[in-house]
């Protein structure tokens, strides 16, 4: 009896975890074979994305509106880089799970520097304890960036605004940085050393 009791958990467990958890796992396949998709719908679902240093070249920032698969569109802001170098890479994203408690996905560069390229960051929210930017324009029009650029699929959105504000910079050096995300996407993301971890409890990234 006690056998049947486990199955009957752990069926419960992969069911609950797989509904919660499917957009960040795919992340993290993606992250190891080194591309990323840059067109799905959302799952509307957050995460987190920690780093101790940002670097990136061809900065944009614009707003947009993320359609999930299921439920009212989301307002995000984009921050879109040409290329980026990431140290301290961390992304975590919290599951409560009935009957077993919370459950933490957790990946991390645990060998080096991340580097991504076309990387495009749909947040609510982003911090940073210090944010150095050099030829910094704002109030640019988003459909006339050139410094940075538009994730071709938002050009393609009836959301998008060719006129709306922009920000964009030839470069960017952040440190200390905490994103709350419901989408990423890139050309191509190499992750050294990627660790992938199933954790109890609330291990998110800060």
């Amino acid at each position: 009896m006690s056998d049947a009791c486990g199955r009957t958990r752990w069926k419960r467990f992969a069911v609950v975890l797989a509904s919660g958890v499917t957009a960040a796992t795919a992340l993290g396949i993606a992250m190891a074979q080194g591309a990323l998709a840059a067109s799905f719908f959302v799952s509307g679902q957050k995460f987190q994305i920690g780093a101790d240093t940002l670097k990136a070249r061809g900065l944009s920032i614009y707003g947009m509106v993320d359609t999930p698969r299921k439920g009212a569109p989301v307002p995000v802001v984009v921050t879109g880089m040409r290329h980026a170098k990431i140290d301290g890479l961390c992304q975590s994203i919290v599951v409560p799970i009935p009957v077993l408690g919370t459950y933490t996905l957790r990946l991390t560069g645990d060998d080096g520097q991340a580097e991504a390229k076309d990387m495009f960051i749909d947040g609510t929210a982003l911090a940073a304890d210090e944010a150095l930017l050099n030829d910094l324009d704002i109030g640019v029009a988003a459909g006339s960036l050139t410094t940075g650029k538009i994730n071709p699929e938002d050009r393609d959105s009836r959301f998008f605004d060719p006129n709306g504000i922009a920000q964009q910079a030839a470069s960017a050096t952040l440190t200390d940085v905490r994103v709350t995300a419901i989408a990423v996407s890139a050309a191509t993301l190499n992750v050294p050393g990627l660790n992938m971890r199933l954790v109890r409890g609330n291990h998110s990234c800060f």
